[in-house]
């Protein structure tokens, strides 16, 4: 190759390099301008719920709102604090902190799902909204399965990621790390996360307690449960997720319109969960974000 030729490449590969970091911080700066505008946006409050204060946000509006539901041990930040943004585009967006979670109070009553479900009701009652779309991860795609299960009326579509209704949906070994479970085990960022919105570390220790009794006691959901849910259902995991693949699947056969989708990964990977790290830099919580919104408006 001449050196005219070699100059050429290099000057070519030198505006390429230039032109893939103004995309990159171009990306970086429309995601930034999201978030800034969401914030700007956004109402927030308690709500009177089965003897909870109960917090919620509010994101923009629409019709037929977006209810997102947490996972276990979480905030509304660390479960969907990347995908919010994402999900603008969608319309109204509504998140909320579950019993004992964030900046939701306690009741003296142990956590469970059901109870969960019917708490997300009363809050949508109060909020006078008749109908929505859930969004639940983890703990809360279980909590999503009990909304569809026990308050059918108010459901238009449900997403439920790596949730579960029973216990040989989870990998084996997958309960026995809760026998002797410590404070010390839960994630660093869900600690941080809870105590920057809650500085009481007591009320970090009784969110964990709870949370580690409801996993210990889990209780299996009959296939009947499942099979009795009419609202269209998107069912998502990660092929390396807490719960299996065979999980997902046979959920998927149970509810009678439900659509299944499988992503490479770990536990929360797919919506950029802070329990997992660099989220920030996977585009998995982007494919999810275009998932979830087609399913929702088609």
């Amino acid at each position: 190759m001449s050196k005219k030729n070699i100059r050429t490449v290099k000057n070519t590969l030198k505006r390429l390099w230039a032109l893939t970091w103004l995309l990159i911080l171009g990306s970086c700066f429309s995601y930034a301008q999201q978030i800034n505008t969401m914030e700007k946006l956004k109402t927030s409050g308690y709500a009177p719920v089965n003897g909870l204060k109960m917090y919620y946000e509010i994101y923009g509006s629409g019709i037929t709102p977006l209810v997102l539901i947490h996972g276990g041990g979480s905030t509304i930040e660390t479960t969907f604090g990347n995908m919010l943004p994402l999900l603008s585009g969608y319309g109204k967006l509504i998140t909320l902190e579950l019993q004992a979670h964030g900046r939701t109070n306690n009741r003296d009553a142990p956590e469970s799902f059901e109870q969960d479900a019917d708490d997300v009701a009363t809050l949508l009652k109060y909020l006078k909204i008749d109908k929505a779309n859930f969004f639940g991860f983890s703990n809360g795609g279980t909590t999503t399965l009990q909304i569809a299960i026990r308050h059918p009326e108010i459901v238009n579509k449900i997403v439920v990621a790596s949730g579960a209704y029973k216990r040989d949906g989870f990998i084996p070994g997958f309960f026995d790390g809760f026998q002797n479970a410590t404070l010390d085990n839960m994630p660093e960022p869900l600690k941080v996360a809870f105590l920057k919105v809650t500085p009481d570390k007591g009320s970090l220790q009784v969110m964990f307690d709870k949370d580690v009794s409801r996993m210990k006691t889990f209780k299996d959901m009959a296939d009947d449960d499942l099979r009795s849910i009419k609202a269209p259902a998107l069912l998502m995991a990660a092929d390396h997720d807490v719960t299996t693949p065979e999980h997902a699947l046979k959920m998927s056969h149970l509810i009678p319109n439900a659509q299944l989708v499988i992503l490479p990964g770990t536990h929360g990977s797919f919506i950029g969960a802070a329990e997992v790290g660099n989220a920030k830099g996977s585009k998995l919580p982007e494919v999810t974000a275009v998932l979830v919104e087609e399913f929702l408006i088609k």
